[in-house]
């Protein structure tokens, strides 16, 4: 019995001098793993540790104020992040922590204010204009679009601010940036919760655009990026008098990439670019089909992978194959 419980008081001490040696790094990737599981009471208890060690690690105060957060602990986790906002360390990510933490604290002048201050010490972070913006459009401010467009411009390579604006333009009835901004989006995560409503948004804002004709209605008030987009898609248009479907969308969009790189001195637009190489390595029809087919008609979308089961295989095997970014110097709005 002794002999027992003396191997189970060795055991623990040895556990606690592993523990104790243990690096600030190995502790906090355990910690990381009990948050990925969702067990943020041993995440916080081993981050505390972390801190104890080493107070003024920024990587260990973000996990430790995010797991206080997700644990719905917003005081604590308050306290957490705000040494690291008043210190030099700070980076975007803390910024975008505290103003979560401030909008759940229901502080929205607070959390305004936190993200407009990382937005003055990190201008080209897309994530921080996407969280305001976010903010302020559940806040009834309509300068929600400003803030994304901003976001758009200053880090092309963030994908939520173009769903965010596309969104926008959609209910807006700017349908032309509903299509270009949702489009891009859906290349940037093809995958992922946003993808089905992306993909439906982008055949409605084809079926609204021509169908209340607004390139006609506001066309001199349009940019010259707009005018050249319109005067494509005009030519275009009597592919499309027979209704709007994936196979009349691929025909319309086949001669819009073929007008649009017909002379070199349109403006770059990746977008376009990616729609070219796909339709000269023959896979622009599934790509089509894959934005448009399941939201017009999902049997017909299955009958039509079914029937080009090879040229679909090959898009698929692209689409996962690449990584899809917009370069900087590409904004027209």
């Amino acid at each position: 019995m002794f002999k027992k419980i003396g191997l189970i008081v060795f055991l623990c001490f040895v556990g606690v001098q592993l523990f104790a040696q243990q690096t600030v790094a190995e502790l906090q990737a355990t910690a990381q793993s009990f948050m990925k599981q969702g067990d943020y009471s041993n995440a916080i208890l081993i981050l505390n540790r972390c801190q104890e060690k080493e107070p003024e690690n920024r990587s260990v105060g973000k996990d430790l104020a995010l797991s206080y957060f997700y644990s719905k602990q917003n005081d604590k986790a308050l306290e957490k992040i705000q040494p690291l906002l008043e210190s030099d360390q700070a980076d975007d990510q803390c910024f975008i922590i505290a103003g979560n933490i401030l909008k759940s604290l229901d502080k929205t002048k607070d959390s305004e204010r936190a993200f407009k201050k990382g937005i003055s010490k990190f201008p080209e972070s897309g994530p921080l204009y996407n969280e305001l913006g976010e903010l302020q459009v559940n806040n009834g401010n309509r300068e929600a679009i400003k803030t994304w467009e901003k976001g758009i411009k200053a880090d092309p390579a963030f994908g939520r601010n173009f769903f965010n604006a596309g969104r926008y333009y959609y209910f807006e009835k700017e349908y032309l940036w509903s299509i270009i901004y949702g489009e891009i989006f859906l290349n940037m995560e093809p995958s992922g919760p946003r993808t089905a409503e992306t993909k439906k948004t982008l055949l409605e804002s084809y079926k609204q655009l021509f169908a209340e004709d607004i390139m006609g209605k506001t066309f001199t008030k349009r940019n010259d990026f707009e005018k050249l987009l319109l005067t494509s898609f005009k030519k275009q248009q009597s592919i499309l008098d027979n209704g709007i479907t994936p196979e009349s969308l691929s025909m319309f969009r086949t001669r819009f990439i073929l007008d649009w790189f017909a002379s070199d001195n349109k403006p770059a637009l990746k977008l376009f670019e990616l729609q070219q190489q796909l339709l000269k390595n023959g896979m622009f029809e599934a790509y089509n089909q894959w934005i448009f087919g399941l939201s017009d008609n999902i049997t017909a979308y299955q009958n039509w992978i079914k029937n080009n089961a090879e040229e679909n295989n090959e898009f698929m095997k692209f689409l996962k194959s690449r990584t899809f970014k917009m370069p900087a110097g590409q904004y027209y709005h």
